[in-house]
């Protein structure tokens, strides 16, 4: 017994030791992937020396002698400490994410390859101008030279997640910047979905169904099956496949696989209307949250001036930021620029096509992917003329796709002659709004609302292709229409437009751009306000508006759908449902519509939107309601003032009696007081929003893995909603459906009156890796509202230098 006892001791030590061995070679080898921010590098390609000065919250300014070295650093940096994220954006555009993570996600590469996004970018290289090309090829050689440097000095494979890939790191190529750009245009619409979504609920309830997710102004719809007389449509609950499809994977890395696209807000003050005289901007831009996040910043020298802003790895530009005498701000432009169009297909030949005069045979080509742990994939990839066709299985296309017909995409972003990123080169390098509004002429997708300020004032622009319709279009591009008929086609792009210039006013745009208003209208009636409240404006008061958490839709709804539950009856026993709901209903009487993660109103009032929302539709719509995530304001104010008969909504057609809304309106709090009772308990005053509302910033890569989650995520409770200016829309389905999974990725706001005065953030921090301080450093600063300057001194960019990375230019090149 004794001998069998010393063996197990001694096997115990051995395996503690072994564990401890396996746990400090996975350490060694992960912190080796750490950059040295303090390094010298000899580097080919440079013509002269570069200085990369990392401030304290390791935000890198850049300077050279000339541009093409510029970007070359830029992208070494971007390598440095992004280098993961920048191989998997590539990767979700070309189509390659199964080489990584396997069967799960070929779906996301089989669209991505429909889509042709990497082809198209290859494409669109010849359309750039000579900088623009320059440009991208240094910004290449500066990723493949970090990459080398990795191999050579065997520096952990440059980021800590490759250990769990067995992909070689591909060099970069100038087009795949080019491709992610595309991959971000494809997160700036959600029209596809919505007219899959619009199209089902019309399914599922002719002339009424799209009534929920319309906006008021917009032209009544056909039913849809009368737009295929004779077609066989599939049952209307036939629904999308679950969480594998190209959106859902889009949704890691650049925004929310819902109903709504991703989103931004920016506004802008000329001096006349601020207190130092000097022009004013501030921009918020919507992203998925990730960790790390979508956005990076850094500061160029260029020969032009100097630039600071957002970057995203990947993409050479500075988005939005501001120059010494510029600053510019973007917002997606909610225009409708993808239509979803139907080809009936010949009977008996699947590769012919009916066309306006005839049948025609489908463009097609073969590609192969490769599926880790799989068997090869060859894919037979079909466009019309009206674009790339979309398998029935993905998006929920099945049930809307009549038998023997397919699906094809026309959408703005499939350009190849798209030349958005000279665009934005020639924005970075404009002196001025006359400059800056030439250049912004050239973006094609994504579309964007730019504001631009200056010394001389403040400009807005539209810029981005816009798809021209017939009058005559059967569903004015709001949901699948027949191919074959020529009115349904897009008739042209509309030309550029011109910048409006707005002198002594104040400018905001938050991608609301129809004539009809869209979801993001009431936010842009609270900024309105906010920015009209006051005759002349600061920094702060910008920051104020920029951080708000007002809820204009909970201000316009809870008077409505409660007016005949306040204080209508007489006080109610402790512990009863009714004492539940006059203790709810006097908290929120007395609420001002704040969405603060320490209030009990805002997780009331969002728990029964949901659940009156829920109530309208399920009778009615059957299954196709869970696919109405997000909440319908325009929706609920129509059915509780009856606006043309919608009050009709409220009668639950399975019952005898007729319910009023006021009865459902009852029916729907106690039922979301009875759920958050359940889980919170019975003292209403005790609740909290932020106990539910948690940003979750997700890695994309190792965010669900078991143990590693817990280490690369971020979860903080957060204020805000889908309405507030800062906005945090919850998921709005699963468990998880109050959680925060989209927010504003970066926020700034420039002072040209005092330009080194200007403040910016992220949501997470500069460093991809989760063993860096800098991986969440930001976060903190991000959630309590707070920022970091963004200065273009260099002296004071020195001063408070972490680290000082010098490029040397290889033996024999310039400045040797």
């Amino acid at each position: 017994m004794l001998t069998l006892f010393r063996w197990l001791v001694r096997l115990s030590v051995v395996l503690i030791a072994g564990a401890v061995l396996v746990v400090g070679l996975v350490w060694y080898f992960s912190i080796r992937s750490l950059p040295d921010y303090n390094a010298d590098y000899t580097v080919a390609g440079l013509a002269a020396p570069v200085e990369i000065v990392r401030s304290t919250e390791n935000v890198p300014h850049i300077f050279g002698s000339n541009d093409a070295d510029l970007f070359l650093a830029l992208g070494l940096a971007h390598a440095q400490d992004r280098l993961f994220q920048m191989t998997v954006l590539r990767r979700a555009a070309d189509g390659r994410l199964s080489e990584l993570y396997g069967a799960r996600a070929y779906a996301a590469d089989d669209l991505a390859r429909r889509l042709g996004l990497a082809r198209r970018a290859k494409e669109s290289l010849a359309a750039q101008d000579d900088y623009t090309r320059a440009a991208l090829t240094a910004y290449a050689e500066g990723v493949n030279q970090w990459i080398q440097i990795v191999n050579r000095e065997a520096r952990g494979r440059g980021a800590p997640e490759f250990f769990l890939y067995p992909e070689d790191i591909a060099y970069w190529q100038a087009a795949d910047s080019l491709a992610i750009l595309k991959l971000l245009a494809s997160g700036s619409t959600a029209a596809l979905r919505n007219e899959v979504l619009r199209a089902r609920l019309s399914l599922a309830l002719p002339r009424r169904g799209p009534q929920v997710v319309s906006q008021a102004g917009e032209a009544d719809l056909p039913d849809y099956a009368s737009l295929f007389p004779g077609g066989r449509l599939a049952a209307p609950g036939t629904a999308p496949a679950p969480e594998d499809d190209w959106f859902n994977w889009r949704a890691g890395f650049v925004a929310p696989a819902a109903e709504r696209p991703a989103s931004g807000a920016v506004f802008a003050a000329d001096a006349a209307r601020t207190a130092a005289g000097g022009a004013l901007l501030a921009d918020a831009i919507d992203t998925g949250l990730t960790a790390p996040s979508l956005f990076y910043l850094a500061r160029l020298e260029l020969a032009s001036g100097g630039v600071i802003g957002a970057t995203i790895p990947g993409v050479p530009v500075v988005l939005s930021g501001r120059s010494a005498t510029l600053a510019w701000g973007i917002a997606p432009a909610q225009i409708d620029d993808q239509d979803v169009l139907v080809e009936e297909v010949q009977p008996g030949d699947s590769e012919r096509y009916r066309d306006l005069d005839g049948w025609r045979a489908f463009d097609t080509r073969r590609e192969v992917i490769r599926v880790r742990g799989d068997d090869d994939q060859v894919l037979t990839l079909r466009e019309s003329v009206n674009g790339p066709i979309i398998p029935a299985g993905h998006l929920g296309l099945a049930g809307v796709l009549p038998a023997g017909h397919v699906a094809a995409l026309s959408w703005t972003g499939l350009s190849t002659t798209d030349t958005t990123m000279s665009a934005l080169m020639g924005l970075m390098r404009a002196p001025d709004r006359a400059a800056a509004g030439k250049a912004l002429q050239g973006i094609v997708a994504p579309a964007v609302e730019v504001s631009l300020a200056d010394a001389g004032g403040v400009t807005r622009q539209l810029a981005g292709a816009r798809p021209v319709r017939s009058e005559s279009h059967a569903t004015h591009g709001r949901m699948p229409a027949p191919g074959w008929i020529a009115a349904n086609r897009w008739q042209g792009v509309l030309p550029p437009e011109a910048p409006q210039d707005v002198a002594g006013q104040i400018v905001a745009a938050t991608g609301e751009t129809g004539a009809a208003p869209g979801p993001d209208a009431p936010r842009a009636a609270r900024l309105q306000a906010l920015l009209s409240s006051r005759e002349v404006h600061s920094r702060d008061s910008f920051i104020d508006a920029q951080l708000d958490i007002i809820s204009p839709v909970a201000r316009a709804l809870l008077p409505l759908v409660g007016a005949e539950l306040w204080f209508a009856d007489e006080p109610a026993p402790s512990g009863t449902p009714e004492r539940l709901r006059q203790d709810a209903l006097g908290l929120l009487a007395e609420w001002d519509g704040s969405m603060s993660e320490h209030l009990p109103e805002p997780l009331i009032y969002a728990a029964w939107m949901a659940e009156l929302q829920r109530r309208l539709i399920r009778d009615e719509l059957g299954p196709v309601a869970d696919e109405v995530t997000q909440l319908h304001p325009g929706f609920i104010d129509r059915v509780f003032r009856n606006t043309g008969g919608a009050g009709a909504w409220c009668d639950v057609i399975q019952s005898a009696p007729v319910e009023t809304c006021a009865m459902i309106a009852r029916q729907a709090l106690d039922a979301a007081l009875q759920d958050l009772s359940t889980r919170f308990g019975p003292a209403v005053a005790s609740w909290r929003w932020g106990a539910v509302h948690e940003a979750r910033h997700v890695h994309p890569a190792l965010g669900r893995a078991p143990g590693l989650g817990f280490i690369v995520n971020l979860r903080q409770p957060v204020s805000g909603g889908d309405a507030t200016m800062a906005a945090s829309p919850p998921l709005g389905r699963g468990p998880q459906r109050w959680s925060a999974v989209t927010g504003a990725g970066y926020r700034g706001v420039y002072d040209m009156a005092d330009p080194d005065s200007s403040v910016f953030v992220t949501s997470t921090g500069q460093s991809g890796h989760p063993l860096s301080r800098h991986y969440d450093d930001l976060s903190a600063l991000w959630r309590r509202g707070e920022y970091i300057t963004m200065s273009l001194d260099p002296d004071l960019a020195r001063a408070a230098a972490e680290g000082v990375t010098h490029l040397r230019p290889q033996d024999g090149a310039a400045g040797n």
